[in-house]
Order: C-alpha cells, then structure tokens, then sequence
C-alpha cells in the first residue's frame, strides 16, 4: 500500500479514537457517500488504525483507500481542512505511533499528566475538607438507661439512709434518676432506682460493686432492665 502524506506540524491534533467514535455510527465522514471529506482525513493519516483497538476507523479506511485511484473524482472540495469535517484533526503520527499507549501526538503541549495532577489535587482536597468537616462534628456519647434494684439484708433495714448512699455516689457520665421501693415479702423492700450511664465512662460492675460497699444497709444489687438510648 503507498504511504499516503500526513499532515503538517501546523495542523491541529486529534485523537485516533475521536474518528473511530465517529464511524460507529456512519460509514463516511459526511454524508451516505465517499466524498473529499473522505479522501482528506483519509490522507491525515500516515498508517491505517489499528483494526484491534479501532475497528470503526480501520473499516473506513480500507474502505477509503480502495478508492485512490480515483480521489480527483469524488465531489466535494479538495482544499478543505481536515477540522472542516472533524472538530479536531487526525494526528499525523509515525508510523506505529498509534499503538502508543496515549494514542496521541500533541503538537501544542497539552498533556494528560497535568491533567491527572489536577484532578488528583482536587480530589486530595476534597478528601481533606471531607475529614476537616467530619472531625468538627462532635458524635453523640453512647447511653444506656438502666433499671437496678437494690436488695436490703432485712425488714429492719433503714432504706432511707440505704437510698441516700446510693445517690451520694458520683461519677462523670452518671445521673440517678426516679425510684420507688417494692415489696418483696416478709415485710422486706427493695429499693429500685433508674439510672443514666455514658457506656464509655461508667462500668456497671464497678458501681455495683460500690454500692454493695455498703454491707450495713446493702445485701445486693441486680441490673433489672437496660435499654440503649
């Protein structure tokens, strides 16, 4: 096959893969049949795309360039640019320089690097901002709110004084709620009191164990219900 004229250095640039795009859905470059828009960007190129990676484009082409013999007398105009029919001319590559891995020349400096950095710095500061604005929001501390009942050794036990020791334990992420004694028979009470915990802060055995400190008044301590908040 004759090697055929590229382009010159002045002409714009195009990617191999914009024309293949464009002959998946026509068989010319304008119009329903072969015309100077044919033989033009058929001439832009120095080698027939690859039909692997561009099989639209190498269609076209080997379909173009059965007509060479005869390029004088297909209509349209002849002195037209190539960026008449494609926005974009086709690169004039060296031969093989469409197997390279960007698949362009281009002549005016432009570079898919700097385009990479770019979105990569976007995104990085995204990310940045993400976190910055997550840090800033103060999560909820996990509670529970907790029934426990206090048991007294007997009926003869002061559960007055047996309640005011209860509450006069203090601890960072512990509030005493409302309590009522039940009965629990033999004329004995036991006292049950709510309370509200930070998990993270108050350990329920530790003040179990404190409360049951208490050994005049205290006997034992259940946790009867706990629900999350």
């Amino acid at each position: 096959m004759p090697r055929v004229i590229g382009l010159k250095p002045t002409d714009r640039n195009c990617k191999i893969k914009d024309l293949n795009g464009r002959l998946e859905t026509r068989s010319y470059i304008v119009g329903y049949a072969p015309s100077q828009a044919d033989v033009i960007t058929y001439k832009a190129l120095s080698v027939a795309p690859d039909a692997n990676k561009y099989p639209h484009a190498a269609r076209w082409y080997k379909h173009i360039d059965s007509y060479q013999n005869d390029f004088s007398s297909l209509p349209g105009d002849a002195s037209a640019d190539v960026s008449s029919y494609i926005p974009e001319a086709i690169t004039s590559a060296a031969p093989g320089a469409e197997d390279d891995d960007d698949d362009e020349i281009d002549l005016f400096g432009s570079s898919d690097e700097e385009v990479d950095e770019e979105k990569e710095a976007l995104t990085k500061k995204r990310l940045e901002e993400y976190a910055a604005k997550k840090a800033g929001k103060t999560k909820p501390a996990a509670k529970s709110v907790v029934t426990m009942e206090v048991k007294p050794w007997d009926d003869t036990t002061d559960m007055a004084q047996l309640e005011k020791n209860v509450r006069a334990i203090e601890k960072d992420g512990l509030v005493w709620g409302a309590s009522t004694l039940v009965a629990v028979g033999f004329g004995i009470k036991k006292l049950q009191i709510n309370l509200v915990v930070e998990d993270e802060k108050v350990s329920l055995d530790e003040l179990q164990q404190e409360i049951e400190g208490d050994e005049d008044h205290v006997q034992s301590t259940d946790i009867a219900a706990m629900q999350k908040l």
